[in-house]
Formats: structure tokens, sequence, C-alpha cells
């Protein structure tokens, strides 16, 4: 049975990207440094499912990560504003989060870690993101607006039992919902069960990523191409006639992303429509289709 969520103009607020881009990326770079701790300790998944950052209602969270003989999980609080360090030994540390450099972020983390004997090691370097600078040297990036930190997450944590609503129709290989620290957006992916054609793919991330058929669907607060917030959705690889099929709701459409179709509704569209829940999920639905009925995808074996 399907469980509905009512998306209201409070849950749904503004966000214009100029205003915040420098707290968005503040908060992608302490992301990034959460997920590779992950990413250096937790057990490979495919298509790399063991990286991601997923919503809580305070924040967001890297789940539970092993470590010898026990386990942790850290969390950005964006509602107190703090970074909390669970162990499973009992032990609950944590920092406020504020405006210092991620440098001072970086070192304040690890040396909280290792005050409790986790010692990790990780590539301390953002990845494809807007920043290059080594995160132990970072003093250029400290902007942290708590409210604009706040509100990007209500948007999140808002828009997430729609995206789990919609997974929750599949019934084939499908990722959690979740939200990758690279390209920062909330995603989730439904496969085929086929294996991609040979592309010649030969980045080793790219190539675990799309190894299988997919269709992805996520939300984004915008970037250099769309420098707004969007939910966009996309089909590997892409049938021919992709972008003649139909999408709902009219204000959807499809553009090109460096020389790839991608269906996009832009979230202010979305946020000043009447049901945006029901809006959502036909965005959803019908993009899905127009990849999968073009791609030949089971879809009476995959769908409830």
């Amino acid at each position: 049975m399907e469980q509905q969520t009512l998306l209201t103009e409070e849950l749904l607020p503004p966000m214009p990207l100029a205003e915040w881009d420098d707290t968005r990326l503040y908060w992608q770079l302490m992301s990034q440094i959460l997920g590779k701790i992950r990413l250096k300790q937790h057990p490979a998944i495919n298509h790399w499912w063991h990286v991601p950052l997923y919503v809580t209602p305070r924040g967001m969270t890297t789940g539970t990560i092993p470590y010898r003989d026990t386990n942790f999980d850290m969390e950005l609080d964006l509602t107190d504003h703090k970074l909390i360090l669970r162990i499973g030994s009992g032990q609950i540390l944590g920092f406020n989060l504020s405006e210092r450099p991620i440098a001072d972020f970086y070192s304040h983390l690890f040396d909280m870690l290792r005050s409790v004997g986790i010692d990790v090691n990780i590539l301390a370097k953002p990845y494809r993101c807007k920043s290059t600078e080594p995160f132990a040297t970072d003093r250029i990036h400290s902007t942290y607006d708590p409210d604009a930190a706040h509100r990007g997450w209500t948007i999140l944590r808002s828009i997430e039992p729609v995206f789990k609503e919609f997974r929750g129709r599949f019934i084939g290989k499908c990722s959690p919902v979740h939200q990758f620290w690279h390209s920062f957006d909330l995603a989730c992916t439904r496969f085929s069960g086929r294996r991609s054609p040979e592309t010649g793919i030969t980045d080793p991330v790219t190539r675990e990523a799309y190894s299988h058929e997919c269709i992805s669907s996520g939300f984004w607060f915008g970037d250099d191409d769309l420098p707004q917030p969007a939910f966009y959705s996309y089909t590997w690889p892409a049938p021919d006639g992709l972008t003649q099929q139909p999408l709902k709701p009219g204000k959807a459409f499809w553009r090109d992303v460096h020389g790839f179709p991608q269906a996009t509704l832009l979230y202010d569209d979305l946020r000043r429509m009447d049901d945006p829940h029901a809006v959502l999920l036909d965005f959803l639905q019908s993009s899905y289709e127009a990849g999968s009925n073009l791609a030949a995808w089971d879809r009476a074996a995959l769908e409830r």
C-alpha cells in the first residue's frame, strides 16, 4: 500500500543556488570527508552503494561502518548543526558545525576518531567538485550558513519519502535512496537485470556505476550547467528516440547533458503546483516508462 506524504510549501522552501552555493559546497566537502571514511572501511557493494550518505530525521548519516571488533557511524546533524560520532561501545562524541575552514573540520574529526581508537587513512582531497584543495590545507572554504543548510536538508527529507514510494513499486534490482557526495544528488536507480553493452568506458568509477542497464532518478541543488535545483531522470544506455517520449507534468522537459539526454523538472516548477507529491511521482514514472519501454525492459517481471 502506498503511503502518502504531504508536501507543503513550508517543506519545499525556495532554494536559489546563487544565494547559498558557498554553504552548499561546504556541506558537500564535509560529506566527502565522511563518505571517504566510509569508502575506506566498508566492504564494497556493486555500483558504489557502500559510499553514499542517507537522510535521517535530523540530517545525513554514513550508516553503520565496520571497524575491527566494533562499528561506528557519523551524522551531520543539520538541525542542531553538529557532527555526531557514535561508537558501537556506546560512546557518543561530537562538535559544533560552524564557520571554520574545512582544514579545521577535517583535523577535528580525525582527532576525535583517533581519540576512540579509530585510525583511518583516506585520499584526503575533494573528488569531482568545485574545490581541488586538499582537506588538510583547505583554509579557503569556511562558509556555513545554518539556516541555508537546514533548508537544503528540509528539501531532502521532504522528497525522500516520495522517492521511496516510487522505489517500492519496483521488484527488480534497485538501489537505496541515497546521496552521492561527488555529484551531491539524492538518487534512486532501477536496473533491467541485463549487463550494459561494451562502451569503451575506461574510468573505473564510471565503469562500475554503469556496468548494468539502469534508469536513475534523483534531485540535485544545481550546478554550472543548470544553476538551479531540479529533479532528473536518465536511462543508461540511452535508447534511440528517448527525447521524443512524453513526460509528465507538462513543464518537464528533455535536455542535453554533455551529449546525453536527461529528463528534467525544475524544483521551482514543482513547488508551485497544487499536489507536488503526485506530480513528482508522475515525473518519476513517466521518465521511467519512457526509457524502459524503448529499451525493452521486461516490465511485467520487474514491477508490482
